[in-house]
This record gives structure tokens, C-alpha cells and sequence, in this order.
């Protein structure tokens, strides 16, 4: 009788190494607003995976509201990161919004079927919590701060 052995550890692609602690889920709250909508509160879930040996990040972000539960906004893509510390992020949302970034700074291309112009993303690991603050410009308004959200590690 044949035995299967179950895969060993696959070591992680070494671009992605500098980036594993965000590896599996993070869940917590936010805060939205910008010039032509209410502020608003949100609960929120990030997972990052990655397929062993391979030099990228799977991506999903989903949020809900916070008094009903009901969905609100859902995105996926790819963190890719390069060689030389870049970071490509590659984020499509479910309202037609598709964003290409690097090092998850600096907007190089935002194509959408709304009116967002730019968006920028900003990520920091604070204190082992993960952070981030959004900010985006339409027709109608310059860059301006849309979100930001504070998550635990599940």
C-alpha cells in the first residue's frame, strides 16, 4: 500500500519574506468620510496568502457595517514585492475601481468606472496592529483623507 506524505513546509519565495507578518487575517474597525458623503464607521477583515514558492501576496478586504452587519465594500488583488523593496499592488474593487500602486504609496494608475481620479494607501505596522489610512481625489475634489482602520491579527 502506497503511504502519501503530506508536503512538507514549502519555504516562502525569499521577496516575500520581509512581508510574511501579514500572512493570515486581520480584523477590526475603521473610519470613512470625505467632502460629499456623511462620516461613517465600519467593521472591516484583510486576509494575505501566498502560494508557496511564488513571489506575491493574494489579497481580500471586505467591510460590513457596524450597527447591521450588512456589506459594504469588497475588494482582491495582489501585493507583488520586487527585488529591490518596491512593493506592486494590483487592487481591483467591486465598484469598478481598479488601482495599480507601488510600495503602497505613491497612485501610478487608477482606472475606475466612477469618478475617483487618484488613491493613495498608506500601511504601517503600529505596535503589532496593522494600520492604514486611505486618501483619494474624484472630479469634483482634490486628494483629501477618505478612510483609515486600525486591525488585530486574528
Amino acid at each position: 500500500m502506497d503511504s502519501v506524505t503530506p508536503p512538507s513546509a514549502v519555504a516562502l519565495h525569499p521577496v516575500i519574506v520581509p512581508l510574511s507578518y501579514l500572512l493570515g487575517t486581520w480584523r477590526g474597525q475603521g473610519e470613512g468620510g470625505y467632502p460629499t458623503i456623511n462620516s461613517f464607521a465600519y467593521g472591516e477583515e484583510l486576509h494575505f496568502s501566498s502560494n508557496p514558492g511564488k513571489p506575491v501576496i493574494a489579497y481580500t478586504q471586505k467591510t460590513w457595517k457596524l450597527n447591521s452587519g450588512e456589506p459594504m465594500h469588497a475588494e482582491s488583488g495582489y501585493w507583488r514585492p520586487k527585488p529591490d523593496g518596491t512593493i506592486e499592488v494590483v487592487i481591483a474593487q467591486s465598484t469598478g475601481l481598479v488601482e495599480v500602486q507601488v510600495n503602497y504609496i505613491l497612485s501610478q494608475l487608477v482606472g475606475n468606472a466612477s469618478k475617483v481620479k487618484e488613491i493613495t494607501r498608506v500601511f504601517e505596522l503600529v505596535d503589532g496592529d496593522l494600520s492604514y489610512v486611505v486618501q483619494m481625489a474624484t472630479n469634483l475634489t482634490g486628494i483629501q483623507p477618505h478612510l483609515k482602520a486600525l486591525l488585530k491579527k486574528l
